[in-house]
């Protein structure tokens, strides 16, 4: 008996296998079919291709489809949705939950950065922009086009797509909004195959649904971006901030009351701490005297000092956060890291919260010695742009937050304590407070969420309608990943 069990288990296990062997070699077939390359395993571009930005994370496609038409990713879609395939779209690839690889292996990932076309009409200002292209990249062909811009964040490599289509906040977001406030239209590739245009007048829903969760609906292959002209200087800065716990919650507050009420909308700043220091940094969208007469009085409140900084043009003030070379495009060597990261997007820190937050800097940070950081991002505001733009345009779903925390630590091949010591941190920041002040920013994703609690966390308010969207849009969820949005379930028929 034990042998015949032991003979069918095989029998089964090798049918499965084959199975399996010939689902890869008919996709294979089918992407070939269509002219669209693909990445040859253990080649140069698949492995910078299949590197993760997060090393904790590294999954194993099934292909690595790498198209340069938009023809090419249809094809490619439609072979994905014929044979089975869970289907993901990857542009930078600096998910911190790898979830351009498909947050998990088997996935058929659609390779976009050999896409990577910016073309600025300098009649309307109008960027069109292939959907591959990096933030560096977009900054600096808008500049040498025609002096112009985008809002966006700092990380040169960083994909446009993940980015925009989630929010997009940078060291421009409190003078000039979101990335996604600058999307003025986009080309949509849907589950079903077919090609659409939407935009604030045309295919309402979808741009409303792509803006703030783009990645559950579709591919987008190309944007039209609204620009704006730069500032011809800004000033970057950084200022210390000698904070002791018996005086950080006092400070906190100070700094919620300054940036909620008084923060120039020039100004763009965050708080940064490790366990060594502590500064708030950023960029002014103008001279050294101006920035000086507008964080001059909020330093002398909470404690700081102006450290340094410098007037520069508006490229070299991209390239300052940058660190790194600002034009990115193919070929792109991934820089990896090894960590556990979480975000809070919050309505304010004071009171209840800021001592929860504080003591736990203070009593368990301070003693962590593992590398970590702390990134307090000021998003709101009454001078905001992110809190003046249209809230029921797009779906992202915290537009309300002051503040965009993210808690950051580098992990070892066990990083439970890592998992435990950010938890921790942001338990103590939020067990005081209401559910609507608090949620989670989709682009520093959380790989301890499940499904359903993350859905609540990212998209909020927007939830339900998101749902709905999805049913609508890609019912089988051929565009899946661990933690994207569930199709609202059909009612049941009595």
């Amino acid at each position: 008996m034990h042998s015949t069990v032991t003979l069918c288990l095989g029998l089964l296990a090798s049918l499965a296998r084959g199975f399996a062997f010939n689902k890869h070699a008919a996709l294979e077939d089918c992407l070939s079919g269509s002219s669209t390359a693909v990445d040859a395993i253990d080649s140069d571009d698949y492995n910078r291709d299949v590197a993760p930005f997060n090393r904790r994370l590294q999954f194993t496609p099934a292909v690595i489809a790498v198209p340069t038409t938009v023809e090419q990713i249809q094809s490619a879609v439609a072979c994905g949705a014929k044979l089975g395939y869970k289907v993901t779209a990857k542009c930078g690839g600096h998910s911190y939950a790898s979830l351009g690889l498909g947050g998990e292996d088997g996935h058929l990932i659609i390779e976009l950065d050999r896409m990577n076309s910016v073309v600025l009409d300098t009649e309307t200002n109008v960027a069109t922009v292939q959907s591959g292209a990096r933030l560096g990249h977009l900054a600096a062909e808008l500049f040498a086009q025609g002096n112009r811009a985008i809002s966006h964040g700092t990380c040169p490599g960083v994909g446009i797509s993940g980015h925009v289509l989630h929010g997009g906040f940078g060291m421009s977001s409190h003078s000039r909004g979101l990335a996604l406030d600058w999307v003025k239209g986009m080309d949509v590739l849907l589950a079903n195959g077919s090609l659409l245009h939407a935009s604030a007048e045309e295919n309402k829903e979808v741009y409303w649904g792509m803006l703030g969760a783009g990645s559950n609906f579709g591919i987008v292959t190309s944007y039209e971006l609204n620009t704006f002209e730069p500032p011809a200087n800004v000033t970057w800065f950084v200022a210390s901030l000698p904070l002791k716990q018996n005086t950080t919650v006092a400070a906190l507050e100070g700094l919620e009351d300054y940036v909620r009420n008084t923060m120039p909308a020039e100004l763009n700043m965050r708080l940064y701490a490790t366990r060594q220091f502590t500064q708030l940094e950023g960029i002014y969208q103008g001279n050294k005297t101006d920035l000086e007469a507008a964080v001059t009085p909020l330093l002398a409140k909470i404690g700081g000092t102006l450290a340094t900084s410098q007037t520069v043009t508006w490229i070299k003030g991209l390239e300052h956060f940058a660190t790194v070379k600002l034009n990115q495009t193919y070929p792109y060597t991934q820089v990896q890291e090894q960590f556990y990261g979480k975000s809070l997007e919050l309505s304010g820190l004071n009171g209840t919260a800021a001592k929860g937050f504080a003591d736990y800097w203070f009593n368990v940070a301070k003693q962590e010695t593992a590398h970590w950081y702390l990134q307090v991002d000021f998003q709101g505001g009454v001078n905001s742009a992110v809190w003046k733009a249209d809230s029921e345009l797009t779906s992202y779903a915290h537009r309300d937050k002051l503040y965009i925390v993210q808690f950051y630590i580098s992990t070892t091949d066990t990083p439970e304590a890592g998992f435990e010591f950010v938890d921790g941190w942001a338990d103590a920041t939020t067990s005081a407070l209401a559910a609507d002040d608090w949620g989670m920013y989709f682009n520093y994703p959380d790989t301890q969420l499940d499904r359903a609690k993350a859905q609540e966390m990212y998209w909020g308010k927007n939830l339900a309608r998101l749902q709905k969207l999805k049913a609508e849009l890609d019912p089988n969820e051929l565009f899946y990943y661990p933690v994207s949005l569930s199709p609202e379930a059909a009612p049941e028929v009595l």
